[in-house]
């Protein structure tokens, strides 16, 4: 039987930005193993592969476009792909025919990993248990079994893609390190996430009674919603992403017009 890994804690992050991409990958792994300038590099590599690619077979491309990050720190499945490729593990469709027993018993895995338009997050099993480490939740929720199933259902009805991770997970992360965090992470207990789930939870009924709006069941509007809470304008994230960027195109500097209209009609003056 596999033994109970980092001390039985659970490694979550709650979103920051549009970091998701990010908090998935970390909490596949369980633990902060990358952070958004790790995965910006990644996408740097890609995308200069990829131009490569073009320049031999004649395309066109531009030059200064990534088809792998966008500026406010959304990754494409490619560059999760190679990042988790690091430790050796695969990211394959739910609904190809390699992954049919996946699709049969979803419980004999350990983990998934969900996405819709520019959100991404993890479905993972740890310590015997599957929890949801979506980053827009406080804390991870605990899964049964027999849910687990059903809530993947769920989400291929509402439009999600749904990719199975396989390979051999690492098994420790150094929880007390101060130098393995990108600031986002936390480590709860089992009872800990539960509890911080259940007061979510209650208020958001209580919410719900008070008028005020309450989570729909749909989780793409769970989503929407939920996001809109987020700063979505993260100019440092940005800018330190469009940095990583640079391969060898200058940045462009758009300049406001700083010429102002001095001849204003003062008729209402004169009047």
């Amino acid at each position: 039987m596999e033994g109970v890994s980092n001390g039985g804690m659970l490694y979550h992050e709650v979103q920051e930005s549009k970091l998701c991409a990010v908090h998935c990958v970390n909490t596949v792994l369980q633990g902060p193993f990358f952070s958004e300038f790790d995965l910006a590099a990644v996408a740097s590599d890609l995308d200069r592969a990829e131009r490569q690619m073009m320049v031999q077979g004649g395309g066109d491309f531009v030059p200064e476009q990534s088809h792998n990050v966008s500026l406010d720190g959304d990754f494409s499945i490619q560059v999760l792909q190679k990042a988790l490729g690091v430790w050796d593990l695969q990211i394959i469709p739910l609904d190809s025919p390699v992954a049919e027993p996946a699709q049969i018993d979803p419980e004999l895995e350990s983990a998934f990993i969900c996405h819709l338009q520019d959100h991404w997050f993890c479905i993972r099993k740890v310590n015997g248990e599957w929890y949801n480490f979506d980053s827009l939740k406080a804390a991870p929720e605990h899964l049964s079994k027999f849910y687990l199933s059903a809530y993947l259902d769920s989400l291929k009805g509402f439009g999600w893609s749904i990719f199975l991770v396989k390979g051999k997970f690492p098994k420790e992360c150094p929880i007390s390190s101060s130098e393995a965090s990108n600031g986002y992470g936390q480590w709860l207990l089992p009872e800990d996430a539960e509890r911080i789930t259940k007061s979510c939870n209650a208020a958001q009924r209580t919410g719900g009674r008070s008028g005020q709006t309450s989570w729909p069941s749909d989780p793409h509007r769970q989503y929407e919603e939920e996001g809109m809470l987020l700063d979505q304008e993260d100019e440092d994230l940005k800018a330190a992403i469009a940095a990583s960027l640079m391969d060898s195109s200058p940045a462009v500097s758009n300049k406001p017009d700083t010429s102002e209209n001095e001849n204003k009609d003062k008729s209402s003056a004169n009047a």
